[in-house]
Formats: C-alpha cells, sequence, structure tokens
C-alpha cells in the first residue's frame, strides 16, 4: 500500500510514463555512448547534453505537475459580495459555490480553478496552477523522443549496416529493447505530440475543455440570430500565451478573478453557463431501467452493436437493477447518460453515468411508456 507523498504516484498512469521514460532515458543514453560517444567530439557532446536535459526536464515537469496540482476551490466558497452569487453555479458536493472557470471533478471530488481535464497519467487534474508545468512536460517528452528516435535509429542503422562500428557487436536481447525503445519513442511523438497540439491550441485562445463545449453550444444557441458570444477571457494569442507559459511555469492570478476582454465582465461565460443549463433540464428524460445493467464497458449481453458503438468520453458507466428510474441528459444511438433517482438524494453520492439504451424505455406523460427513438444528442 502506498501512502503519504507517493501516494499521487502510485496510479498506474504515473507508473506507466515513468517506466516509459526510464526505458527510453537509458536505452537512448547507451546507443548514444556506442554510436556517437561525447568525448570525441563537441558535436556529440551537444546532442548528449541535449537529449539528457529534455529527459531531465521531461521528468522534473511531470513530477512537478503531479503535486504542485491544478488549485481548489475551498469548501463552502463564496464570493466577496454575495450579490454575485446568483450568477454564479452552486456545488452540492464542495457546498459551495463554483468560481468562474472552476468545475467539479468528480475523481478529485474537488471543484478546480480554470479545469481543463483529469489527466490519468499525472493522476491529477490539469488546472491553474499546474497548467504550465503540464504543458512543459509534454513539449520536453516531444522533443525527447525526436532526439531519441534519431539517436536509437542511427544505432540500430549503423549496427545492421556493419560500417563504422567500434563497439562489440549488441545482443539479441540488446537489439530487441532497441527496437521496442524505438516504437515506444515514435508513440509518444504521435501520441503526446497530438496532444501538445490541442494543449497549444486551447492556450492560444485562452479556453480549456470544458470552456470549448461552452463556447461551442453558445455559437449553436445563437444559430439564425445577429447574436454573437464573445469568449470574455480571450485577449489576443499573445497575451493568452503569457497567461499560461513562463519560464518558472507559474501562471498568473488567483485562479478565481481573470482578466477580462472590454465588453464583458467577470461572470460572461457563467451567465452562458446557466443559460444552458436550463436549456438542458427542458430536455431532460425519465427512464425506467427493464433489464439489469452490469456497469460493464463491454456489455457483450446487449449486443455488438451497443459494444462497438461506445460514448467517446471517460465518464463511468453505471450499474442498474431493474425499476430503477434514471434522469437522462444526453443519448446516442445506443448508448443514455443520466442519473439514477435515489431515495435520500444525497449528493455526496449521485450516480451518473452511461449505460445501453436497450436496457430501458421512456417515461412519457401520466406514467406511459414506450421505445425511444430519438435521434444523437
Amino acid at each position: 500500500m502506498c501512502l503519504g507523498p507517493f501516494k499521487r504516484i502510485c496510479h498506474w498512469g504515473p507508473l506507466t510514463a515513468l517506466a516509459i521514460i526510464k526505458i527510453i532515458t537509458l536505452m537512448t543514453i547507451h546507443c548514444s555512448r556506442q554510436w556517437w560517444p561525447p568525448h570525441e567530439s563537441y558535436s556529440a557532446t551537444i546532442n548528449f547534453l541535449l537529449f539528457s536535459s529534455l529527459s531531465a526536464s521531461t521528468l522534473y515537469h511531470f513530477i512537478t505537475a503531479i503535486y504542485e496540482g491544478p488549485g481548489y476551490l475551498p469548501s463552502g466558497w463564496k464570493p466577496n459580495n454575495l450579490n454575485d452569487t446568483k450568477y454564479l453555479q452552486y456545488c452540492k458536493v464542495c457546498e459551495g459555490y463554483k468560481a468562474p472557470r472552476s468545475h467539479h471533478c468528480r475523481k478529485c471530488e474537488r471543484c478546480v480553478l480554470k479545469m481543463d481535464h483529469h489527466c490519468p497519467w499525472i493522476n491529477n487534474c490539469v488546472g491553474h496552477y499546474n497548467h504550465g508545468f503540464f504543458t512543459a512536460f509534454l513539449a520536453s517528452a516531444v522533443g525527447g523522443c525526436c532526439v531519441s528516435t534519431f539517436i536509437l535509429v542511427s544505432w540500430l542503422m549503423t549496427v545492421i549496416s556493419g560500417r563504422n562500428v567500434t563497439f562489440a557487436p549488441p545482443s539479441v536481447f540488446t537489439l530487441f529493447l532497441v527496437v521496442f525503445t524505438i516504437g515506444l519513442s515514435i508513440g509518444v511523438v504521435l501520441a503526446v505530440g497530438m496532444l501538445l497540439y490541442f494543449q497549444m491550441s486551447a492556450i492560444l485562445r485562452n479556453t480549456t475543455g470544458p470552456e470549448d463545449w461552452i463556447l461551442e453550444k453558445a455559437k449553436n444557441r445563437r444559430l439564425g440570430t445577429n447574436d454573437t458570444f464573445i469568449h470574455p477571457y480571450s485577449k489576443g494569442w499573445l497575451f493568452n500565451l503569457k497567461q499560461v507559459l513562463k519560464w518558472n511555469c507559474i501562471p498568473e492570478g488567483d485562479g478565481i478573478v481573470w482578466p477580462i476582454r472590454e465588453g464583458c465582465d467577470q461572470y460572461t461565460l457563467t451567465v452562458e453557463q446557466t443559460y444552458q443549463k436550463l436549456e438542458k433540464r427542458k430536455r431532460t428524460r425519465v427512464f425506467l431501467i427493464l433489464s439489469p445493467v452490469s456497469g460493464s464497458w463491454v456489455p457483450i449481453t446487449y449486443g455488438w452493436r451497443v459494444v462497438c458503438h461506445p460514448p467517446c468520453t471517460d465518464e463511468p458507466r453505471i450499474k442498474l437493477n431493474i425499476n430503477d428510474v434514471v434522469v437522462v441528459t444526453r443519448w446516442r444511438k445506443y448508448w443514455l447518460f443520466g442519473e439514477k433517482q435515489e431515495e435520500d438524494g444525497d449528493p455526496k453520492k449521485r450516480i451518473r453515468g452511461w449505460f445501453p439504451r436497450s436496457s430501458a424505455i421512456e417515461v412519457v406523460e401520466n406514467g406511459r411508456y414506450h421505445e425511444s427513438n430519438s435521434k444523437d444528442n
């Protein structure tokens, strides 16, 4: 059992990431010292130091992103001016109001300052205080793996060609490790590089994952009108960049009060979100469960169409029994997302998630039922 300061790291995400960093670092240093020894020339020294620096930077920013954390709202938080509470949403779990740009993370069980997303690789949320460290970790990892791929492939080609080989022939096991590490490095460049692209795009627009969704819905709400919703926090790409990325990766501000564009105020986005929540409640539907749901991510008993068309999200799947009642707020062709209705109604024990659509039937007015055939939403 992992306790104390190691609790945050003792999770499959950080442990896997640390293992990948260690394997790539050790194999790259080993091959670099054989193929292009750093003591032979200034170029070899620069090459060796470049990779070592990027590897150290990756590890440092990775650990710091984990332990710095995103920053959390205190339980029971409320604005200094109580009149402003009418512009804010109330979190029943934290028993306080959500500050602008804050969202409740069901995995951290806290309201997170400027929450972007919960990252399993750091076993923590990416938010206000660790956004810069997380982005630097991604950039260092991509840069380091590009250099690593160059070194490892060059070493492998030298061994295969048999020319200018100044070191002992490697064993089959070493060859296997090098090929495996090349695959890891290329995988990191592609996967983490894509994540870095999305992060930089969001930083330049001064948005987060939840805010992108809010802005998209704000745009759709105004289709066919002359009204245009203005994102209040975006003040130009250079200003937006400086809000997150600095040499020390420490962001500006306290995560509660934000610089805003002219014509907007601190609650422009929260008011828009409130309107969207009201419209969402109008679209809610009540479903009665007719067959038990295991909560499995691969519910084979409901057919291959359900299994092969899962919701593209890490949100949970919930276990349900016959005659349970679920209030559904989102739906797909084969899946529904909703909250199970409990008698005690304890907000800290809310059961929400996805379940197969064919397991339930919609309850309409006067207690009647009908099979739902609504289109995806």
